[in-house]
């Protein structure tokens, strides 16, 4: 996908392997199945958390975790991030002392897949949060995802993953994956940060829930606007109407839904003209 900065690669090495078992009849099929490996995160000299994830870009996975737990501040000088791939561990080295003791104490599990962590208090820093005002057309929305739910990833080749993705108009720029879905936005950050990316014009494009863990992360990283395939949690609208934060939903075929920030979209597409999805049988509305 060469107009990507960063693309899933689902022949990558190590990322997926062959496991065989039997089909529902009873016959021998192997199916390729995503790895899940643990990566310890140390900042300085102090061992901060233990994530699982598929492995691939360890760096920028360690830089956006400790940028969006709030222990990298915006002034923070880092001078180098060391990854040992045998010992499994990540260390992210700055000019200055840290020591984040109290903070560790307080943890919350979020309900994220492969369970997420977010240390001291969630809405810690989302008072001083001001989103950009940046307008977002419907016909980018469209094209970006169709584009993206067309882009060869390890999800279509072994499922059991999440996918989020850094867009600009309607470009996606760089897709990351993980196991879980606060993990795949944390190697986005890291990439935003080291690559001194500005977040004021982008959108962030999710597979999973909009949930409040990815509402406060994209908030945090001044990104204004989130959309998703998927649906909403009640706590994950509050808090994006709280900080102004644009949040589009079960975005699939000419359908979405808009449940906070509906003043920067520029509704200059017809949903007849786009492409629909067939909707799943079920109750009404299901997500």
């Amino acid at each position: 996908m060469s107009d990507y900065l960063i693309a899933p690669d689902p022949a990558g090495a190590g990322l997926t392997r062959a496991v065989v078992g039997t089909d529902h009849h009873g016959q021998p099929v192997t199916l390729n199945v995503v790895e899940e490996r643990p990566l310890t995160i140390f900042l300085n000299g102090q061992e901060i958390v233990t994530a699982m994830t598929i492995g691939d870009y360890p760096a920028y996975l360690a830089l956006g975790f400790l940028r969006n737990q709030r222990m990298l501040l915006a002034d923070e000088v880092i001078k180098g991030v060391d990854y040992d791939a045998e010992l499994e561990t990540v260390v992210v080295r700055t000019t200055g002392t840290t020591s984040y003791e109290d903070k560790l104490k307080k943890k919350t599990r979020t309900s994220g897949c492969a369970v997420g962590t977010v240390f001291g208090d969630m809405m810690d820093g989302l008072d001083d949060v001001v989103l950009p005002d940046m307008q977002v057309r419907t016909t980018d929305l469209y094209a970006l995802a169709a584009r993206i739910n067309r882009t060869p990833s390890l999800y279509l080749e072994a499922g059991a993953i999440h996918g989020t993705v850094l867009c600009q108009g309607s470009r996606p720029l760089v897709y990351m994956e993980d196991v879980g879905r606060h993990n795949a936005v944390d190697k986005i950050a890291g990439w935003m940060l080291s690559e001194d990316v500005s977040a004021a014009d982008k959108v962030l494009y999710t597979t999973g829930r909009l949930t409040s863990e990815m509402v406060i992360k994209t908030a945090l990283m001044g990104i204004p606007v989130l959309a998703s395939r998927s649906g909403f949690t009640a706590w994950g609208v509050e808090i994006a109407q709280q900080v102004g934060l644009t949040l589009i939903g079960r975005m699939k075929g000419q359908r979405f839904v808009c449940l906070s920030g509906e003043n920067r979209l520029i509704r200059d597409a017809d949903p007849a003209q786009v492409a629909d999805e067939p909707r799943k049988s079920g109750r009404k509305g299901a997500a």
